[in-house]
């Protein structure tokens, strides 16, 4: 690029730039302007920016702070090729209080780490006035806490007393050993590894081979030889339009009108009983069970819509703002969701609805946040500042689970965390993901623990099929475009039992999914690891030719995740005070906003199933109902819900559905 760009220079001395130099690039200004960008965020000129920046914010501020932890925490490691770092810290806090030092005295042995060599080296290490090398003070505590936090990520170094933070054997399960079987039989696996792989090895099998019989039928994938990859499918057609559920939705309009968010608030929590836990607990409460429901009632609705306890506090109903919060600091809990979600499976109608599904969608939304601290984190992927609800929504719309993660947090462990601590009665089978779910190791983890990871894969050109043995070149011959190695399955044999017990720990909760993750992506190494990511390759395997090969697969998983898609929309009707920023970064209340927007969407859902019931429980609507509309239904919808106005919270007025309390008024299809 360069030599083209001096060629036209040189070529073309005294013409414009914009008529010469841009049209000798390929992507012209673009390509020019892009270059610019990435040398001002990646080059060595940022990287000073950034180091100059972070020198003065540490000496300046933020030393103190840290320093002082130094006083309060203990650090220990498991691993020697860290134990410098623990030293390094000893020796920070040894010359914590040396005034403004510029080196470390001459003499003193100064540990170097992983933090004092690349981008920092130059600058840790300086030659003073007479030509000795000596060891910057305070850039040296820059790197070592820096190298610190990447030990703590991945616990190869741990804290005395904590729990994220603390000794990574505590995470396993103590007495894996002794209910080895248990284990075992809890996650499906056999004991034996060759058992597992002989598994493994005949699905992967069954499934090339699949794909490599059917291949030339396939009118929608072609696999050879391309510069952009050996795979090439074919986007899906759109499906039949459902062309009834509008007038459905209008009939809904029609009968019950519009119908304040707070009164389908209100109709679930009393029809569901989901509080009766709460008031049940509260039995010692001064408060009666109906006053108490009420404010809680007012939280969720102040909370989930983010207008705020203030404003909810104004509205038509005898609480005030002190009591309000008060409730919601003692009784508001994760299970009223669970009770709605699980009201909704009860209630559902089989022949309207089908049986109860066995899948998931799962996805995250951006919520913006106001820049009020050092904790407000900015996302790159969504261009903003704020936080990340990671949402599971089973494929009738009820929200099954949700999350708050940092802009930075693996989306994979958040994946595997609401699919198997989801709580409701739901089992789930099958997870559907976008795009960021199709790792190798978010393959492996989900295998082991017995359910499908089912992802929408956008780069599926460069996506590779592993083999299943060496030497077997002359088989699947239309696939070997797209073939790779064959898996290490001596690898899996090896750490088939540590796999498992780590599976068990993420199973049984001893430690979460994030934890575990971040302390194998920091090692990659990690033999355990490394099994996990061949067990995740076969898996792969086994689901790309599956997914290949079946256009219903295709278009399941493109459904379900629209779910997730719909499920954004609401959000944004639903959470539309403060124009949907969050106005504070306390971690308890972020989840509580996040919570009680969950149990108001619950409750929406909840709400409409029974009306779409009614409804469709009429003869002359029945009628109406194609199978193009059965598979387009869903009870997430809004557009006879009134969110806004003034909170008037009136117990004795109920929504009139045809199941016993008050009675809709019937009406046929115009």
């Amino acid at each position: 690029m360069l030599f083209k760009v001096a060629d036209a220079a040189l070529g073309h001395p005294d013409e414009p730039v914009r008529q010469v130099i841009f049209p000798a690039v390929s992507g012209g200004e673009q390509t020019l302007r892009d270059l610019v960008h990435e040398f001002k965020t990646k080059g060595p000129a940022y990287r000073t920016t950034v180091q100059t920046t972070l020198r003065a914010s540490y000496t300046n501020h933020y030393r103190r702070g840290l320093i002082a932890l130094l006083d309060t925490l203990e650090f220990k490691g498991n691993n020697t090729a860290y134990q410098p770092v623990i030293e390094a810290l000893e020796l920070i806090s040894r010359y914590a209080k040396a005034g403004n030092t510029t080196y470390y005295p001459r003499g003193e042995t100064v540990p170097e780490h992983r933090g004092t060599a690349g981008d920092w080296e130059n600058l840790v290490f300086k030659n003073d006035k007479r030509g000795r090398r000596r060891v910057v003070r305070m850039v040296y505590e820059i790197v070592t806490f820096q190298a610190l936090r990447d030990a703590l990520r991945c616990k190869e170094i741990w804290v005395v007393g904590a729990h994220s933070f603390r000794d990574p054997e505590e995470d396993l399960p103590k007495d894996f050993a002794a209910r080895r079987v248990e284990n075992y039989a809890e996650l499906r696996k056999p004991l034996d590894p060759r058992d597992f792989i002989a598994e493994l090895k005949a699905e992967m099998r069954a499934e090339l081979d699949a794909l490599n019989t059917a291949l030339p039928k396939l009118d929608w994938v072609a696999i050879s030889e391309r510069k952009s990859g050996a795979i090439k499918l074919t986007k899906i057609g759109p499906a039949e339009e459902p062309r009834n559920l509008r007038k459905i939705k209008n009939e809904v309009s029609r009968r019950w009108g519009a119908v304040p968010l707070i009164d389908m608030l209100k109709e679930a929590v009393l029809r569901t009983g989901c509080l009766n836990a709460v008031t049940s607990v509260a039995g010692s409460s001064s408060l009666k069970p109906e006053v108490m429901a009420e404010r809680l009632m007012l939280a969720i609705f102040g909370y989930g819509t983010n207008t705020g306890i203030r404003a909810v506090a104004s509205g038509g109903h005898a609480h005030s703002e002190d009591d309000i919060r008060y409730v919601r600091r003692r009784y508001l809990t994760p299970q009223i969701a669970t009770d709605i979600a699980n009201a909704t499976f009860t209630a559902r109608d089989v022949e309207l609805w089908g049986e109860g599904t066995t899948t998931v969608a799962s996805g995250s939304t951006h919520v913006r946040a106001y820049d009020q601290n050092i904790f407000t984190e900015w996302h790159s992927r969504y261009g903003g500042r704020g936080i990340l609800i990671y949402w599971h929504i089973e494929r009738g719309s009820m929200v099954v689970h949700s999350q708050t993660l940092r802009a930075s947090a693996s989306e994979v462990h958040a994946m595997i965390e609401g699919a198997v601590r989801h709580g409701t009665t739901m089992k789930v089978e099958g997870n559907y993901v976008d795009s960021h779910g199709q790792t190798e190791i978010g393959f492996g983890v989900t295998r082991l623990l017995g359910f499908d990871l089912l992802p929408r894969i956008k780069q599926i050109n460069k996506v590779k099929l592993y083999r299943v043995e060496s030497g077997e070149s002359d088989l699947y011959l239309r696939l070997t475009p797209a073939m790779t190695r064959p898996i290490r399955w001596d690898l899996i044999e090896q750490n088939y039992d540590q796999m498992i017990k780590y599976a068990t720990a993420i199973k049984q909760g001893t430690a979460s999914t994030e934890a575990i993750l971040h302390r194998f992506t920091e090692s990659a190494s990690h033999p355990t690891y490394q099994a996990m990511l061949e067990v995740g390759r076969a898996q792969k395997t086994i689901f790309v030719a599956r997914y290949l090969r079946f256009r219903e697969l295709q278009r399941e998983i493109q459904e379900g995740l629209n779910v997730v898609e719909s499920s954004n929309g609401a959000n944004s009707v639903i959470f539309y005070g403060k124009g949907g920023d969050i106005a504070t970064n306390r971690r308890e209340e972020l989840e509580m906003s996040v919570l009680c927007l969950r149990i108001l969407q619950a409750a929406l859902v909840y709400i409409n199933t029974l009306m779409l019931q009614d409804v469709l429980a009429d003869p002359e609507w029945a009628k109406l109902f194609k199978p193009a509309d059965r598979r387009g239904l869903t009870p997430l919808f809004w557009q006879h819900v009134q969110p806004y106005g003034e909170v008037r919270l009136d117990v004795a007025k109920r929504l009139p559905l045809g199941d016993g309390v008050g009675a809709a008024q019937p009406g046929g299809p115009e």
